[in-house]
């Protein structure tokens, strides 16, 4: 395509099809930064990260620096991370606890609620100076569900539950009713990893079924030596295991046809212990119905479109950093209320998979770069995205559904990605169902 020219996405990401450029022209990327990540709603963080008055995180949204904080009055907020004076910021730091924010460059100082509370020198301001109207200024939107902030620098976004539609509100209910006390914590730190492909490719990946057999097979056959089972079988061609198109580009997995959820429910009911301790405060707290739903639902899997990915115990915010560079940080969650063992568990699985010693994340990381690599080659331009095509099944509530190992994962993020960039789909407007979704 010609530099500079309008781009026409509806011929770049087809049925069955996409075109690499989609993954590797800069041009491409610097209007999704503007239409994806600066207009429409960006995971910011979980209020799990900030429990106490004065904790903040500094984080981006696209390419502008913001700061998620719980301020002195309990109420979390994202601000923006830019002194009204000259500019500079005001939060150099990635986390912290502070009553105050203080610009390095002629000391503004900021409450972490926003508000302006020290000028040096105010004298030489003129009677017309309104400290008040000088806050740190707040994002235009920001709205949470269930302890997940999200925030959005336009005014006129859709609602955040509309957004997320009610399947995606769903699956966030499980995630925070998996804890008697119907919260995540997020304090056990980060994981935080780079490479250099584009950041499609980890949301695409995290609900890909069809790769776990072929890029993960050694860590999955040391699982089976270890416990005797058939660690892959969720993932195979032939398992009942689905993955769903919520819509938006949201996606999910649901391991509860494969019976994982249901083997959950009897070691938790059978076995003594803390398992059986973890099971008995679930249904004091959710009652049995609720509490064996939540556990049939098996390890959660789903894609927040476009920068967050709750997968088990984690959450994952993607950062795209450049056409060809992303960061990824990884946040093991802890649950409310439960024995610690528990969660010490929680933690050892996760490092076993995801951890920088881990037997499953660096594969995805090499496999990120081999494609980038890869798709420097042009005779053929065109990425293959119909395993599954034609076998979807959809529900009455517009979800698509198709066997895991379908691409059809695939089809809906970049379906409506191309709605997006194209402006068939505006981030300001309700998006229209469709099979593609």
């Amino acid at each position: 395509m010609t530099a500079g020219a309008p781009i026409r996405y509806a011929d770049l990401v087809l049925d069955d099809r996409v075109h690499d450029s989609v993954y590797t022209d800069p041009q491409i990327f610097e209007e999704e930064i503007d239409r994806i990540f600066h207009h429409g709603w960006v995971f910011v963080g979980h209020e799990g990260e900030v429990p106490e008055p004065g904790d903040y995180r500094s984080r981006e949204l696209g390419r502008q620096p913001v700061i998620f904080a719980r301020g002195d009055d309990g109420v979390v907020r994202v601000l923006m991370n830019r002194c009204t004076h000259r500019g500079a910021m005001v939060c150099p730091y990635e986390r912290g606890n502070s009553r105050f924010f203080t610009c390095a460059y002629h000391g503004w100082t900021f409450r972490n609620s926003g508000g302006l509370v020290g000028v040096p020198h105010p004298e030489q301001y003129g009677d017309s100076f309104d400290r008040d109207a000088l806050g740190l200024r707040p994002v235009p939107r920001c709205d949470s569900y269930r302890g997940f902030v999200f925030a959005s620098l336009s005014v006129d976004v859709v609602p955040l539950v509309e957004h997320l539609g009610p399947r995606v509100l769903a699956e966030m209910d499980i995630a925070g009713d998996l804890s008697p006390g119907g919260r995540l914590e997020v304090t056990a730190g980060v994981h935080k990893f780079g490479y250099g492909g584009n950041w499609k490719l980890q949301l695409e990946n995290s609900v890909d079924g069809y790769h776990i057999t072929h890029l993960h097979r050694s860590y999955f056959r040391i699982q089976e030596e270890r416990s005797g089972r058939d660690a892959m079988r969720f993932a195979t061609a032939a398992s009942p295991a689905l993955v769903h198109s919520l819509g938006n580009g949201h996606v999910s997995w649901d391991l509860s046809p494969a019976g994982f959820g249901g083997a959950a429910i009897e070691r938790l009911r059978n076995t003594p212990g803390w398992p059986r301790d973890y099971y008995d405060l679930l249904v004091s707290a959710h009652g049995q119905a609720r509490a064996d739903e939540v556990l049939s639902h098996g390890a959660g899997h789903v894609a927040i479109f476009p920068n967050l990915v709750i997968i088990a115990s984690q959450l994952r915010m993607i950062r795209p950093v450049a056409v060809d560079r992303t960061e990824v940080f990884i946040y093991p969650t802890l649950l409310s209320d439960v024995p610690p063992e528990m969660n010490e568990e929680r933690l050892r699985r996760h490092e076993s998979f995801y951890g920088p010693a881990g037997g499953g994340a660096t594969d995805d990381l090499e496999v990120f770069e081999r494609v980038t690599a890869g798709l420097r080659a042009k005779v053929d331009p065109w990425i293959r995205i119909d395993r599954g095509l034609g076998r979807e099944v959809v529900a009455d509530d517009g979800t698509v559904s198709a066997q895991i190992t379908s691409e059809l994962s695939n089809r809906a993020i970049l379906g409506h990605w191309r709605r997006v960039m194209s402006g068939e789909a505006s981030v300001r407007l309700s998006p229209r169902r469709s099979t593609e979704e």
